[in-house]
Parts: C-alpha cells; structure tokens; sequence
C-alpha cells in the first residue's frame, strides 16, 4: 500500500513527487509486462490519497496544484496515458491552541494529479458504482463536498475478456475540439432528475462539449445514479446551475432547455449517490 501523506502534500508540490518517486511506490510504467489489472485511488477531502491494486505500479504522480473558483488545473497527459485528477481541500495548518480558520481564497482547493499507463481500455468505477470506460483520456473526482473522515474509492480495471458493457468508443464531437478554455460558451441545460442513468447524463453532456467532473455523496438517489448536475455559469451573482436545484425550488433561467453561458474553465460536476 501507498499513500501521499498530508505532509507531503503540505511541503509542496516538488516534495511530493520527490517522496513518491523515492518510496518506490510509483513507477512509469507496468512492471514485468504484465496486463493491467486494476489499481484503486482513495482519498478523503483534505487530500489523503492512497494507491493500492495489483497493478500500482503503473501509476505515476502528476503533481499538485493549488487552483481558485473551480476551475481546474491544464495538467498535460502523455500519450497513451490515462490522467486521473482528485480535487481535495488544502491541508490545514493550524498550530497547537490555534482558532482553526478557512484556508485563504487563493488555496480553495487543491488538484492531484496521477498518471497511468492502462495500456487499453480500463472500466473507472466511484465508490463500487461504475462511471464509464476509458483509455487515453481524463478522469476527474471532487472530495471538496464531502464531510470530514469520509473516504471516496475511484477504481480502475481492465476488461477482463467478456465483462458486460465491453468498452465501446464514444461518439467523436468534431465541434468540441480546439476549444479555447478562456472563451464563455452558451450551450443548452441537459435534463437530469435523480436516478438518471450516469452514461446517459454523460452523453447529453459530451453532445454540449462539457467537461467532467464526478462527486460520491450518499442519498437522494438511487446508488450509483445521478444525484444532480451542476453546470459551471459565467455569472458572478448565480455561478453554477444546480439540476434538480438543491431546495427543489426552480430558478427562472437555469432550468433544462434553458441557453445559458458556461465557463469552460470549470468542469461540470455529476454528482452520484452512493
């Protein structure tokens, strides 16, 4: 078992790649040849993060990175490489007999990056629920709406010869390439109701060029299906549409079929129950 320590995380971003690499807990690539197994990530809210699984050895750190108003960090992936991000709270500094205060706005969250090397296609599974299938892609997990002392489990596994929903090759959205993340884009509220299927939600969000993020929270659906959406807003006073809104109050202007101007610079965030 390995784990990026809270100290590590506490010394920067330098000195926890130096302390995974020197652990010998991460390499670069799969040892031995062998295929990719599965490799499991958990992590609490303030940053916690664990590797465990058979094929651990193919995952390699990506760094972290402090990052303001959601917005995520452009961390770059290698070819061939599958990039797993785990957004958490910055680690609290707080001296013995110290009040405990919120962690200035310039550290609201930070990033944590991973690197690994599937070597194919692999199923990404939240809290034993699954997500979607990927190879050389992004996979994104926010723990920042967790409580304390609560622990989320990404899961990645290989096919596994015959396995049910044998990975198929999403639809290539040709209007989404070459998107510039700085440039405000309208697009149009997707449906989603509690229960929502998450590769149906999935879909409706890929056909709007949205990029993803995923959140675990218990209740308000049923397990391992959407519990909300919410879409990232360019506003200031409303910065983020809440589908279903979250007092079941809906607001004129952020209801599915609505146009509104989203920042691609924050991911959307599906939230599943678990």
């Amino acid at each position: 078992m390995c784990s990026h320590s809270r100290a590590a995380q506490a010394a920067g971003t330098l000195s926890l790649v130096v302390t995974l690499l020197a652990t010998g807990c991460y390499t670069s690539a799969q040892g031995g040849g062998s295929a990719f197994s599965s490799v499991r990530f958990t992590l609490d809210s303030h940053g916690d993060i664990q590797v465990l699984g058979a094929s651990r050895t193919a995952v390699s750190p990506a760094g972290s990175h402090a990052v303001t108003g959601g917005r995520a960090y452009p961390f770059e992936r290698p070819a061939g490489r599958l990039l797993v991000v785990l957004r958490h709270r910055p680690e609290e500094r707080v001296s013995r007999g110290a009040v405990r205060r919120s962690p200035p706005p310039e550290e609201a969250s930070v990033e944590t990056g991973f690197l690994v090397d599937t070597g194919g296609w692999a199923l990404a599974e939240l809290d034993g629920h699954p997500l979607q299938w990927l190879r050389r892609d992004t996979i994104r997990v926010d723990t920042t709406k967790g409580a304390a002392g609560e622990r989320v489990r990404l899961t990645l596994s290989g096919p596994h010869g015959g396995r049910s929903g044998q990975p198929v090759a999403p639809p290539v959205q040709r209007g989404c390439e070459g998107g510039d993340r700085a440039v405000n884009r309208r697009v149009v509220l997707p449906e989603a109701v509690p229960g929502t299927a998450v590769a149906e939600l999935l879909a409706r969000l890929r056909e709007r060029c949205l990029d993803v993020q995923y959140a675990s929270l218990p209740g308000g659906a049923r397990r391992g299906t959407v519990r909300r959406v919410e879409v990232p807003l360019a506003a200031r006073m409303s910065p983020t549409a809440v589908i279903p809104p979250l007092d079941g109050v809906p607001v004129p202007g952020r209801l599915p079929g609505d146009r509104v101007l989203t920042d691609p610079s924050r991911p959307t965030t599906v939230v599943v129950a678990r």
